[in-house]
C-alpha cells in the first residue's frame, strides 16, 4: 500500500468519528460540531479522499489520483449521507449509495447496511455488513451498526462482542463504543 493511499486512510478513519458525534448528538450541520467534518473511512465533507482503485502505473511513475472524480464522489456520498440521517429516505439513499459504484467502499457498505436495517431488510443489512466489515476489519461504526443489529434481533451477546471489538479497536471513549454501550444499557432507545 502506497504511503500516500495509507495516509488518505488513516486520515479519513480518524473523520467519521466527527460526523458520528454531530449525528448523534442530532447536530443539523455536522461541521458545527467541532473540528470540520471528517470521515470514518469517506463520510461526508472529509477533506482526505477516500481510497479507489487504481490502474496500474508504467514502471517508475505513480498515478496521482483524480481530484474531480474523488470530489464528484464525495458530493454524492453527501447527498446520500444526508439522505439517511437527516431525511430518513432509506430508499433514495440505498439508490444514491448504489449509483456511487463503489459498494466494496466500507463507509459506502456500511450505509446501505444502515438504510436496509431502518427499512427492515434485515439479511440485506447483515449481508451489507459483513461486505464493509470484509472490506475494512476495523471500521468501528460497522462494528456499532450491526452491534445493534444483533441487538434488534435479541442477541445481546453477539452484540456485546461487538462493543468488545470496538474497544480493542478505538478504546472505551469513542462514539461508536459509547453508542452501543448505550444501547445495550438501555440508556439510548433510537438506534
Amino acid at each position: 500500500m502506497s504511503r500516500l493511499r495509507s495516509g488518505i486512510i488513516a486520515a479519513a478513519l480518524t473523520a467519521a468519528f466527527s460526523l458520528g458525534a454531530a449525528h448523534a448528538a442530532g447536530v443539523e450541520n455536522p461541521a458545527a460540531a467541532g473540528g470540520g467534518m471528517k470521515l470514518q473511512s469517506a463520510d461526508p465533507g472529509a477533506k482526505a479522499k477516500p481510497p479507489r482503485k487504481k490502474k496500474p502505473a508504467a514502471e517508475g511513475k505513480t498515478r496521482t489520483p483524480d481530484k474531480k472524480s474523488e470530489q464528484l464522489f464525495l458530493d454524492r456520498y453527501r447527498h446520500a449521507y444526508d439522505l439517511i440521517y437527516r431525511k430518513q429516505d432509506y430508499d433514495a439513499a440505498i439508490a444514491a449509495l448504489h449509483a456511487l459504484d463503489r459498494a466494496d467502499h466500507p463507509d459506502v457498505a456500511n450505509l446501505i447496511g444502515f438504510a436496509s436495517r431502518k427499512l427492515g431488510r434485515t439479511e440485506d443489512a447483515k449481508l451489507w455488513y459483513e461486505k464493509a466489515l470484509a472490506a475494512e476489519p476495523n471500521h468501528t461504526r460497522t462494528w456499532q451498526y450491526y452491534g445493534l443489529w444483533h441487538l434488534e434481533r435479541g442477541d445481546r451477546a453477539r452484540a456485546e462482542q461487538h462493543l468488545t471489538r470496538i474497544a480493542s479497536i478505538c478504546g472505551t471513549q469513542c462514539d461508536d463504543y459509547i453508542s452501543l454501550k448505550q444501547a445495550l444499557t438501555g440508556e439510548s432507545l433510537t438506534y
